[in-house]
């Protein structure tokens, strides 16, 4: 395990930091000043310093970017194009994203701790493709002909719903800023997106490919700011017609009371999780291993859908406890530009001191300690791969979502034990199975309450794949062409038939 007390002190060995480019906000196809003037600071998780000042939009710049929006999309040519031209410019908008691919995975690597060579090589790709696969969508929206009871022609259009509120997360600023917005401009509806405060940075820089590939003015607005202010202002404004939110279950809540008060919006909530992976007798003991350090690992923990619950059968417990001890003692925790991490810094002080706060809860409810727990280095905010034992259900540590390297490790008997367990919890995004047995694979996948079930893999994400919760994890779905009918609404039109040899 690194110690950072050597190295994060001087990161010019490893890295240059940039020039930040862009740092206001992005209002009808320019970047401009708050009208408070109020400005942020946006923070280096890897040593708590100031990377830049950032225009903070409020009420009254969220006002601004929603007439904008709106011009642009009751009087604007975007909604009015051809599928196939909208996918030219969003086809163009990803090749953008390729050509600067080096400076975006450094933005995200800066404001939000993510490790730069996965950004490079994973998540920056396949937000691109993401653009990619909704443009190939863009001409493909259709309605139906009905075959109606009376004498009537009847059809369907699916229209765009207009005007979209996009509030997303510090945890995967890039993907989830494709995730919410490729399908919106498919379907041909306008936005305002609020990035999280702690990662403007590259919401920012995308703004300005949008413009670039020859998005209109007024189609898509970044406004970054705080969630009592330009949050709240999104959810509650009369002109949005839907809002798609990616974050708590608390803000979550607050959203729909907002959509509720104001014009009954269209609310999609994607509210985290605190997902099993269930280890069966017969599983790969290696494979299930990996398994499951990645799914609670991967981007320190800060995935909605990271396994912080892992059942284990108890005829390979010990095997798997021991292994896992291994593993996560060996992991490489450091600077987010070294080619040998594996983990970086938690994306903020608030979010590092909350994951402490839930260890420290872990040891004094009784869970075991096997390894980890504790800061590493003396600046930043890097966290060791934690893992507890001895955890009983009912513990802090197995019901709330931590959203950090903390592991719950429970041993089980029966498949009906597993099932029981796996669905003990207020959410139900995910869940991950391992076992050679196709039986035990089928019945247990159909058991869990959970939108998506990963066997003999974990992780497994894409464009194609809808993504989203049951119960507390929230509701609509992102991803998949289940994403794309979020932004269209269906109107039906009839007309009566006269003298018609069929009907």
């Amino acid at each position: 395990m690194t110690d950072l007390n050597s190295s994060n002190g001087d990161n010019s060995s490893l890295f240059k930091m940039p020039t930040i480019k862009y740092n206001k906000l992005f209002i009808n196809g320019d970047f401009v000043d708050s009208v408070s003037g109020s400005t942020f600071e946006t923070i280096d998780p890897r040593t708590g310093d100031v990377i830049a000042r950032i225009s903070e939009g409020a009420k009254e710049d969220i006002e601004i970017a929603v007439k904008a929006a709106r011009e642009a999309f009751d009087s604007g040519p975007w909604p009015r194009m051809s599928g196939v031209e909208r996918a030219k410019i969003m086809m163009k908008f990803a090749e953008l994203i390729d050509e600067n691919i080096e400076e975006l995975a450094t933005l995200d690597a800066i404001d939000a701790g993510k490790v730069y060579f996965i950004n490079k090589a994973f998540e920056i790709p396949s937000a691109a493709n993401t653009l990619r696969y909704y443009a190939g969508a863009a001409d493909k929206i259709h309605g139906e002909v009905l075959k109606s009871s009376g004498q009537f022609h009847a059809y369907t259009l699916m229209e765009p719903i207009g005007v979209v509120g996009h509030i997303i997360p510090w945890n995967a600023p890039t993907m989830v800023f494709f995730t919410k917005v490729s399908p919106s401009l498919a379907a041909g509806c306008t936005m305002v997106l609020k990035p999280a405060e702690q990662t403007p940075l590259s919401a920012l820089f995308y703004a300005h490919l949008a413009k670039l590939a020859g998005i209109p003015n007024g189609v898509l607005n970044v406004v970054p700011g705080f969630g009592p202010t330009a949050g709240a202002a999104i959810s509650s404004h009369m002109d949005i017609d839907v809002v798609s939110f990616t974050g708590s279950v608390e803000v979550g809540r607050e959203i729909m009371q907002a959509a509720a008060k104001s014009n009954l919006k269209h609310v999609s909530l994607e509210l985290g999780g605190k997902s099993p992976l269930i280890i069966f007798d017969d599983a790969d003991i290696d494979k299930a291993v990996e398994l499951a350090l990645l799914g609670i690992l991967a981007n320190k923990g800060e995935i909605c859908v990271a396994c912080s619950r892992v059942f284990v059968q108890e005829g390979i417990y010990d095997q798997v406890e021991k292994k896992l001890v291994e593993k996560a003692k060996a992991w490489v925790i450091g600077d987010p530009f070294d080619p040998k991490t594996q983990q970086g810094p938690q994306a903020d002080r608030n979010q590092f001191e909350k994951i402490i706060s839930y260890i420290e809860h872990g040891k004094r409810e009784g869970a075991t300690l096997l390894t980890g727990g504790r800061r590493v280095g003396s600046q930043g905010y890097y966290i060791e791969p934690t893992i507890f034992s001895n955890v009983k259900e009912d513990m802090l540590i197995a019901q709330d979502e931590i959203f950090g390297p903390v592991m719950a490790l429970m041993k089980f008997k029966t498949i009906e034990e597993a099932i029981k367990s796996a669905n003990n919890t207020r959410y139900g995004l995910a869940a991950g199975i391992v076992t050679k047995n196709l039986d035990i694979a089928n019945t247990v996948s159909r058991s869990i309450r959970a939108g998506i079930i990963w066997i003999n893999s974990y992780l497994a994400v894409g464009s194609d794949i809808p993504f989203g919760g049951y119960k507390m994890s929230g509701f609509g779905r992102d991803q998949g062409l289940e994403a794309l009918h979020k932004y269209l609404q269906v109107k039906s039109i009839v007309t009566p038939i006269y003298n018609s040899p069929w009907l």
